[in-house]
């Protein structure tokens, strides 16, 4: 054999060797690519069809806040309309707990459960479909805010918080927060009565000694970050210092800023200062900074909730580094997504362990990462 054939041969093997490499390398560049938020959105519509019961509900063996917040992310996935079969059974469950004093007052968590469905109606309310229902569970909000008709003065730390309801009323920030998202969304103005006494009870929980927190533990830990509630002398799920500080966490501290934002406050404001100066301390979408991946996706479409009503499209942290908050969530979501195209938590407690939970607040979150038109 010559040697210029023995070389065609061997450059032969080699380009052909050459062609399998690149071919497998694209194939892996291909199967890592990160998914798009359109991509992870159909996923888990899809998902979320195959998970709704007899009953046009989810996880309805534990009450029908769940559903409500199923079918607002699915509303505002954008993949999905009112007339979608799913959300239609899913709104005609809901409406199946409404009752003439407005909203969902009988169910065991009615404050919770009549915020998160108003925002279903709302984003359902073609044609005025829903008006009078809108309006009757504002008012069965507002009539359960603790003030002065429950005998609680301002000076009093249960003041314009809003728990559960039924048996847990104590109030607490999350569900405060959901309380002036749904006020706000449904087209109630900052400067609402309600609103404001909100405000008073969201400012208590932020650990910021001054003018706006009167409790004796607010000067202990002062870094700007909130904690889970004002009422009862004070609590945090992240727990307390060695002297009774109590511990801030991202999930209420970005609940805290959305909340003061829904009341008129600016940028100006020491209480919107002092919270920015905690996220820049603890920005992070590994995990729910002071939590870690305890309450990781509520974290998620609080993140996204907050930092979409700021209105700004990067976040400088306190080393300085610019963050495009947007795509790192879409990125962080990405890679937390299951095959079948839901979303669950490993770490369950407040209940992420469920993926009917846990995927409507993922698709919350992307809901609020899409840039406005």
């Amino acid at each position: 054999m010559s040697n210029a054939t023995t070389r065609r041969r061997f450059l032969g093997r080699g380009l052909g060797t050459l062609g399998v490499f690149a071919w497998l390398t694209g194939a892996r560049t291909s199967r890592a690519a990160a998914p798009t938020a359109t991509m992870m959105n159909e996923k888990a519509v899809a998902f979320l069809r195959t998970r709704q019961n007899g009953e046009g509900g989810w996880s309805t063996e534990r009450e029908p806040g769940i559903t409500a917040l199923v079918v607002t992310a699915l509303l505002r996935s954008g993949r999905v309309t009112a007339a979608d079969p799913a959300v239609s059974r899913g709104l005609a469950y809901l409406e199946r707990f409404l009752t003439p004093k407005g909203g969902l007052s009988e169910v065991p968590h009615a404050n919770y459960a009549t915020a998160i469905a108003l925002m279903a109606f709302r984003e359902a309310n073609s044609s005025g479909r829903y008006d009078s229902t809108i309006k009757s569970a504002q008012a069965f909000l507002k009539s359960m805010q603790w003030d002065e008709s429950e005998g609680k003065s301002r000076d009093n730390a249960f003041y314009g918080g809003a728990g559960y309801g039924g048996a847990n009323s104590r109030p607490d920030l999350s569900n405060t927060a959901f309380l002036m998202d749904a006020l706000r969304e449904t087209g109630l103005p900052a400067n609402d009565p309600s609103l404001q006494k909100a405000l008073v009870f969201v400012s208590r929980c932020q650990n910021l000694k001054g003018e706006f927190n009167d409790q004796p533990w607010a000067g202990k830990v002062n870094d700007g970050g909130f904690v889970y509630t004002a009422a009862n002398g004070g609590s945090s799920m992240a727990g307390k210092t060695d002297d009774g500080g109590l511990r801030s966490y991202a999930s209420m501290t970005y609940a805290g800023l959305k909340s003061m934002i829904h009341a008129g406050l600016t940028q100006d404001d020491p209480r919107v200062k002092a919270a920015f100066t905690y996220i820049t301390k603890h920005y992070s979408l590994d995990e729910n900074p002071g939590l870690g991946q305890q309450g990781l996706y509520y974290y998620y479409q609080t993140f996204a909730k907050a930092l979409a009503a700021v209105g700004k499209p990067t976040l400088t942290d306190v080393s300085g580094q610019s963050h495009d908050w947007r795509a790192e969530l879409i990125e962080a979501l990405g890679k937390r997504q299951n095959p079948d195209g839901s979303w669950v938590n490993k770490a369950d407690r407040f209940m992420e362990g469920d993926p009917n939970l846990v995927t409507a607040y993922a698709l919350l979150a992307l809901a609020h990462a899409r840039p406005k038109a």
